[in-house]
C-alpha cells in the first residue's frame, strides 16, 4: 500500500495526473471516502495528466460519465445515487468493458456483485484541511503500477 497526503486540491489533482501516466489503458479504479473528500478531484486529475481539457463533472444524476482522451476510453462513474446493482446492467455497464476502459468508480459499494474486480482501492480520507490518500493494489497490475511509483518517489 502507498500512502500519500495532500496539502491542496491542486496537489491532489497532481497525484491523479501521475497516476494516469502509469496506468495500462484497461484498469479498474475503486474511490472510497466520505461526501466531498475529493474522489472526483483526483478524477479530474487522472482525466487532465491523460491530456482531456473539457470540464470534469461528477456524474451525480448521469451515474456515468465517459470520456475519450487520446484513443483512450475513460469512464467516471459516481454510484452514490444507485438504487440497486442490478441498474448497472441497464447502464451499459457490460458494454463499456468490450474494449480497454480505465473506470474511476466512486462508492464502488453500492454496485456490488455486479462491478468488475478492481486493480487499485483508493480510500480518501480528511486529514485537517489537507486529504489522506491510501493506495492499495487488488491485481498484479496495480502492484507493479505502485511499485513503479514508490521507485520512482523513493529513488
Amino acid at each position: 500500500m502507498l500512502t500519500f497526503e495532500a496539502d491542496s486540491a491542486t496537489r491532489q489533482e497532481r497525484l491523479g495526473a501521475r497516476l494516469a501516466s502509469l496506468m495500462p489503458p484497461a484498469f479498474i479504479v475503486y474511490l472510497q471516502g466520505d461526501l466531498g473528500a475529493g474522489k472526483t478531484t483526483l478524477v479530474r486529475g487522472v482525466l487532465r495528466g491523460m491530456g482531456y481539457q473539457g470540464k470534469v463533472r461528477s456524474p451525480t444524476y448521469t451515474l456515468i460519465e465517459p470520456y475519450r482522451v487520446r484513443g483512450r476510453a475513460v469512464c467516471h462513474l459516481d454510484l452514490y445515487r444507485l438504487g440497486d446493482p442490478e441498474e448497472l446492467e441497464y447502464l451499459g455497464l457490460r458494454d463499456l468493458l468490450e474494449e480497454p476502459v480505465v473506470m474511476l468508480i466512486e462508492w464502488p459499494e453500492q454496485g456490488r456483485g455486479m462491478l468488475p474486480a478492481a486493480d487499485l482501492a483508493i480510500q480518501i480520507h480528511y486529514q485537517g484541511e489537507g486529504r489522506r490518500l491510501e493506495l492499495e493494489p487488488l491485481s498484479e497490475r496495480a502492484e507493479v503500477l505502485l511499485r513503479q511509483w514508490s521507485d520512482e518517489v523513493n529513488g
